[in-house]
């Protein structure tokens, strides 16, 4: 089955997808809004008024204590909640944004932080979880925490994450909203969804990079 995903309107839309396997459908996220402004270069959706980014405990893959309200340095940081046995939409999404980086110069790189919070943190421990964002970028930032945790952290962010169904072979699926969200400083200020190209992550971090500058 392919990937579904409610195109945005031309004007206000409530944000969340959750992903479930291949299947797409509304989440039970956040209640923040978007404004899709296709006439300002973006190809990501800004929010109206931006995610207060969460301040709860998480932890590396070093086993350090990391929180993305009080860890976060880099000018502009993206953020996508999945998992290490996501069949599809996961390696996609990561895929993106590790052939992103590589369109920006040096400089750029050097603003931009990409953070991995695993949703099966039964299964994604430090070791399985580095090894997984190795393969894409060893740079990436990857996090974990209790599954109660993750969840409370997602939800500011509009991310839901619920465990799914049980598979065939014994293992399961873990759904979870989609979207990418990119924080700067203690507020996420857009959101970009699973079928944002590396292209056109590029074009926005470089745009994003530069309206810091000017600020």
């Amino acid at each position: 089955m392919g990937d579904r995903l409610r195109p945005l309107v031309a004007a206000v839309v409530s944000v969340g997808i959750l992903t479930s396997a291949c299947a797409t459908t509304p989440s039970q996220g956040g209640d923040a809004t978007v404004v899709d402004l296709n006439d300002d270069g973006m190809h990501g959706s800004l929010l109206d008024d931006g995610y207060e980014v969460p301040d709860t405990q998480l932890t590396d893959t070093d086993g350090a204590p990391f929180s993305l309200a009080e860890d976060l340095d880099r000018p502009l940081t993206l953020v996508f909640f999945g998992y290490s046995n996501c069949p599809d939409i996961c390696q996609t999404v990561m895929s993106a944004l590790a052939s992103a980086r590589t369109r920006l110069d040096d400089a750029q790189r050097d603003q931009v932080d990409v953070v991995f919070v695993t949703t099966d943190p039964a299964r994604d421990d430090a070791a399985t979880l580095r090894t997984y964002l190795d393969r894409y970028d060893p740079s990436f930032i990857g996090l974990t925490a209790d599954l109660d945790t993750v969840i409370e952290t997602a939800r500011p962010l509009a991310v839901a994450v619920e465990k799914g169904q049980r598979l065939a072979t014994g293992g399961y699926e873990v759904d979870h909203t989609a979207s990418i969200i990119g924080i700067e400083g203690d507020r996420a200020p857009i959101v970009w969804s699973q079928t944002t190209s590396a292209a056109d992550f590029a074009a926005d971090i470089t745009i994003l990079l530069e309206e810091s500058d000017r600020s």
